[in-house]
């Protein structure tokens, strides 16, 4: 699709009152455009959206634009997944790339990946095998042992178990994980680096592999691959 065609498309959708946008200051006065709250009322009625949680800050100008250099990196990454798949013969459609998903961990916390990945390897005539992926876009605006430290959030969501009023659980019953009402197994965690270059990623890695030893997160790294990946070549 050509960029006029889409900004045609994007003009006739904020006329409808489904999409805003606004102005960066810097960037070249680059224009961002989001939902509008009209527009993520509509989408969420979508079948493919039913049962997500948005969140509240994706209608709001003034968090879209705190917000904007990490959501363009995020809409990058997904962009380079719909690119590869392409390429390789395999399956990702815009719908299979969702952002924020929440996923409460109990006493009012919750694990909200930047993304939720599906992706599928081979065509869709049933041959191929469907991946499932937490995606983490790391930009390097935090230090490594808070990226690291998202590896004990996942592994708390991983065991989460929330009680059900008047049911205890028993060794014949004993109480099902959150994350199993969703998804036949739990989704592998991906970490996409940027804006870092080879020392810093591998940085970065070194942290997350020093988490990895916390005797807390044994059973959910058992289960689970962690993957980091760059988005761009160093």
């Amino acid at each position: 699709m050509r960029i006029e065609q889409t900004r045609r498309r994007l003009a006739r959708l904020r006329e409808a009152g489904l999409v805003d946008r606004i102005t960066l200051p810097r960037a070249g006065r680059m224009r961002v455009w989001f939902p509008s709250r009209y527009g993520v009322q509509l989408a969420g009625e979508w079948p493919e959206m039913r049962g997500r949680r948005p969140s509240r800050t994706v209608s709001d100008p003034t968090a879209v634009r705190l917000k904007a250099g990490h959501a363009l990196t995020v809409t990058e990454t997904a962009l380079a997944f719909l690119q590869d798949a392409r390429r390789h013969g395999d399956l990702c459609r815009p719908l299979d790339w969702i952002p924020e998903v929440h996923h409460p961990t109990g006493s009012g916390k919750a694990v909200i990946p930047d993304a939720l990945l599906y992706y599928r390897r081979g065509s869709d005539d049933g041959d191929g095998s469907t991946l499932r992926a937490f995606v983490e876009v790391d930009r390097a605006t935090m230090g490594p042992e808070r990226l690291a430290a998202k590896l004990t959030a996942y592994a708390r969501l991983h065991g989460y178990a929330p009680t059900v009023p008047g049911r205890r659980p028993t060794i014949q019953e004993p109480a099902l994980e959150d994350w199993r009402r969703r998804y036949p197994l739990f989704p592998r965690l991906l970490f996409i680096l940027d804006s870092t270059g080879p020392t810093g990623a591998k940085t970065r890695i070194r942290a997350l592999r020093a988490a990895a030893r916390d005797p807390a997160a044994f059973n959910f790294l058992h289960d689970v691959p962690i993957l980091a990946a760059l988005l761009t070549a160093c």
